[in-house]
């Protein structure tokens, strides 16, 4: 039996040629149409516009070129990851802005002075810049003016090192001599009375 021939072209050699050709097309069309249901599934969440899509590139090759030209930008992952990453920081922000009562749990921002709904005091205003002040703060951050009522840090003094053993047994035995020659002092001083330095004699009894 003869071999087909494509076009007229009755060369085995080119006959063979032109099939693989058609095989590459049909192939090619196949994973165009695969690709593309892919593609959609990971950019589009409505099936109904994943299935028409999917349809649409059954046309060859015109199907495709106009869901690339129509496609979403995005991928649905990189969209959830931005909304994540959005609604963290709206909840930083958030909780940078606004935080709760330490006495009621009420939502409070951080500019109040009082809390709205137990009305007690919760951070003092500086009497240069009427600036809301933190309870810890020692100093107006925003004036530089000191908070009044916080009295200011005292710094530790060094306690001196401890003297020699034999310094210290010095010092002792002079103290000793200089307290044992102040009655010998006293005594010859010449304005001392007279028998101060003699012992008195007991009286005999009658």
């Amino acid at each position: 039996m003869p071999p087909l021939a494509y076009f007229g072209i009755e060369s085995s050699g080119l006959s063979l040629a032109v099939d693989l050709l058609i095989l590459f097309v049909v192939v090619f069309y196949l994973s165009l149409i695969y690709w593309t249901y892919a593609d959609a599934s990971r950019r589009i969440h409505d099936p109904m516009l994943i299935a028409c899509a999917t349809a649409a590139s059954l046309f060859p090759f015109v199907g495709t070129i106009v869901y690339m030209v129509l496609r979403p930008p995005e991928y649905l992952e990189d969209v959830r990851e931005r909304e994540l990453e959005t609604q963290a920081a709206e909840a930083r922000l958030h909780h940078l802005d606004q935080s709760l009562c330490p006495h009621c749990d009420y939502r409070i921002e951080r500019d109040f002075i009082r809390c709205p709904s137990c009305l007690r005091k919760l951070k003092e205003r500086c009497t240069n810049c009427s600036r809301p002040l933190d309870q810890t703060w020692t100093i107006c951050p925003y004036c530089e003016a000191d908070v009044p009522g916080i009295p200011p840090t005292r710094t530790r003094r060094r306690r001196p090192p401890a003297s020699v053993p034999a310094e210290t047994g010095l010092e002792e035995t002079g103290h000793e001599e200089e307290q044992t020659a102040a009655p010998v002092a006293a005594s010859d001083s010449p304005l001392a009375p007279r028998g101060a330095g003699r012992p008195r004699r007991p009286r005999p009894t009658p």
